[in-house]
């Protein structure tokens, strides 16, 4: 079975991994353009596209699909299978319809919850404690089609987004490797999603980061935990901004938002319980622990501040 596999981020690196490890004939593939990142703005390649190098895999970045773009690639590799895991794009109908066995798609959420773009991200936001991995037949909807296969996995209390993130990808990875099988072997029993279920999990972006003080302590630390290590929650104080990057739950009381012990300890006030906060990092400093920062910074916070978003 020729296999072509469409892929972007370190999500999607496992599942190219695990097809090349089990000995699958990935006969090219596609993956976003490479992008200027961090302060250098240096061209880095994407983690799939990376794989595919060490592998000598063809690799093929188009900046559309639309108009046919994909259509030459797919003619000369002539696909029996598309592999789609964390693309970033959806593809146009003549993507989907091209291999004889169609287009699957690895997701890491247990569909039909979560659809789109940050399922990890929301699942710890929303406090769940169980989610998974599925795989499912590709359509022209937003992660809408016919599932295969569904793997559970616990979310454990000190997961944050890049926790989860790497546990699923590996469970993402096995998923795919016996979906493949299935499909293979004729055995595929597909199962439609029920629409009633469905939610949705949008693109998070540095403004949702703000904390809520009048929020339960319980919704903050599960915000500060899906957005660790990105977008990343933030508070001010004082009129400086500093992210959070570890928190939990204590049961100390006082006004949303007021900061109730700073002796080593910094810990704030929510609508109900409080957080403390043991991790953060303040503009233009490096991420540290908060006994370490309250050691060197004796003023950045003091007792009965109130903290906004």
């Amino acid at each position: 079975m020729k296999i072509l596999f469409m892929g972007t981020g370190a999500f999607a690196e496992v599942s190219l991994k695990a097809l090349i490890d089990a000995g699958r004939n990935v006969v090219a593939v596609v993956s976003q353009p490479n992008k200027p990142k961090n302060r250098g703005m240096k061209i880095i390649p994407t983690p799939v596209a990376v794989v595919a190098d060490e592998n000598n895999i063809d690799l093929y970045a188009p900046k559309t699909l639309k108009d046919g773009a994909l259509l030459p690639v797919l003619e000369e590799k002539q696909p029996d299978l598309i592999v789609v895991v964390a693309y970033g794009k959806l593809l146009p109908k003549y993507v989907l319809e091209f291999p004889k066995y169609g287009c699957i798609n690895i997701h890491g959420s247990l569909l039909p919850k979560y659809r789109g773009a940050a399922p990890i991200q929301w699942s710890i936001i929303n406090g769940e404690k169980i989610t998974g991995v599925t795989s499912m037949y590709l359509a022209e909807g937003m992660d809408t089609g016919d599932m295969i296969l569904k793997r559970e996995m616990p979310i454990a209390p000190d997961d944050t987004y890049g926790t989860l993130h790497d546990k699923l990808a590996v469970l993402g990875g096995e998923l795919l490797i016996e979906t493949v099988e299935l499909i293979e072997n004729g055995k595929v029993k597909a199962e439609k999603q029920d629409e009633s279920l469905a939610t949705y999990a949008p693109m998070l972006s540095k403004s949702m980061g703000g904390i809520d003080w009048s929020k339960t302590a319980e919704e903050i630390v599960n915000q500060v935990r899906g957005m660790n290590p990105w977008p990343c929650a933030y508070s001010e104080n004082k009129g400086k901004r500093f992210k959070v990057y570890s928190a939990s739950v204590t049961p100390n009381c006082g006004t949303a938002g007021e900061v109730l012990l700073c002796d080593g300890q910094l810990i704030v006030a929510a609508g109900e319980g409080s957080v403390q906060i043991s991790e953060l990092q303040p503009d233009n400093k490096k991420r540290m622990k908060t006994e370490d920062f309250l050691r060197g910074n004796k003023t950045f916070f003091t007792k009965g501040d109130i903290l906004r978003g």
